[in-house]
């Protein structure tokens, strides 16, 4: 089922790939689609997908209207000058991906839980060298999409609970 869902997360990263762009921007937009679509597709396999799909709903929605909220605050102006940049929604997406897979379909991997948060801060670090945002824009995606990719809202299953994974 591994290679399921990292073939998937290839598949997907392999399809967000520009014509010619910066190969660690690349990586963070890969990831950005990459890991919720592994996680979706072990959300999928363990029947908890309508879970799954309310709380990346969630995630999407409170990132999008933060940006909105707060477009034309000093907050939300990005590196650029151009605004809507808080929070970052790549490094909210990476890290919801990450958190759901490390807590949800490897909770015991601690390797696995590395490379998936890895990925994701990495993705969160994408952002600040490409220029489309602050730390601080990248940190609070990043903490919104692992706050929403840790959470269980129990819909489908036996009651709500967050989990992080790498036990040790």
């Amino acid at each position: 089922m591994a290679r399921t869902i990292l073939s998937a997360a290839a598949l997907a990263a392999a399809l967000a790939q520009p014509a010619a762009a910066d190969p660690f921007e690349d990586f963070g937009t890969a990831m950005k689609y990459g890991l919720p679509v592994a996680a979706a597709v072990c959300a999928a396999r363990d029947d908890r997908l309508e879970d799954f799909a309310v709380r990346g709903a969630l995630q999407a929605a409170v990132v999008l209207g933060l940006k909105t909220w707060l477009d034309g605050a000093p907050v939300s102006v990005r590196p650029s000058g151009e605004g809507r940049g808080f929070p970052s929604g790549h490094s909210a997406a990476a890290a919801f991906g990450a958190a759901d897979l490390a807590g949800k379909c490897f909770p015991d991997d601690r390797a696995a839980g590395i490379g998936l948060y890895g990925a994701a801060g990495l993705t969160a670090a994408s952002r600040v060298h490409a220029g489309e945002h602050t730390m601080q824009q990248a940190l609070t995606g990043a903490l919104i999409g692992f706050s929403f990719g840790a959470a269980d809202f129990g819909i489908g299953t036996e009651g709500a609970s967050f989990s992080v994974g790498m036990r040790f």
